[in-house]
């Protein structure tokens, strides 16, 4: 970090731009791929690790590898070993859409001494058990309530709530049909066989 470099809410406003200048220039290095490995071990748990992620047209290794438990919790006959898959993906939502309200506060120099949010999640059980063709396996509602502390107007708030929903890649893959596939790996599965 320079000397000279703008920070503000912890994000250096000088490297955000010059960044921005360069996907302007090279769009190719805006390309990203994040990955992530999942094992299963018994009844609901499982664990993710987190490696790795092509961007900027090079792989970069994270410092160490991000381990994440996921499990259900007893009523749904899980041990309770970490977070369910669902409360993940309100995690994700929330770490999201905040980040990008964060960015782009600091983009237009809005200084944010804090951002709390809570979010519910409505999901009916029937759909996961395939007891009901109506209603749906996933979420049918998800609300986000933000408490934001800065010295701006409520309606500059309520901005950068619309903000932080427009730019968050999470709130777009959450709220929109992403095209997702699902299949047997042919690299694993030919090493299987052999």
């Amino acid at each position: 970090m320079a000397e000279q470099d703008k920070i503000v809410n912890g994000v250096n406003v000088t490297a955000l731009f010059n960044t921005i200048d360069a996907v302007k220039d090279k769009p190719v290095i805006a390309e990203f791929e994040f990955r992530a490995e999942n094992s299963w071990h018994t009844c609901g748990h499982n664990t993710t690790s987190i490696k790795d992620f092509y961007g900027v047209q090079q792989v970069h290794a994270h410092e160490k590898p991000f381990v994440l438990d996921a499990d259900e919790p007893p009523v749904l006959l899980g041990t309770d070993k970490g977070p369910n898959p669902v409360e993940y993906a309100l995690t994700a939502l929330a770490a999201c859409v905040t980040t990008a309200m964060v960015y782009h506060a600091a983009a237009k120099g809005i200084e944010i001494r804090g951002i709390k949010s809570r979010l519910e999640g409505d999901l009916d059980l029937r759909g996961f058990l395939g007891l009901s063709k109506e209603v749906p396996v996933g979420y049918k509602e998800i609300r986000m309530y933000f408490t934001i502390d800065a010295d701006i107007s409520e309606e500059e708030k309520a901005d950068l709530i619309s903000t932080g929903k427009k730019y968050s890649p999470v709130f777009n893959t959450i709220s929109n049909a992403t095209p997702v596939s699902a299949r047997l790996d042919p690299v694993t599965s030919k090493a299987a066989a052999a």
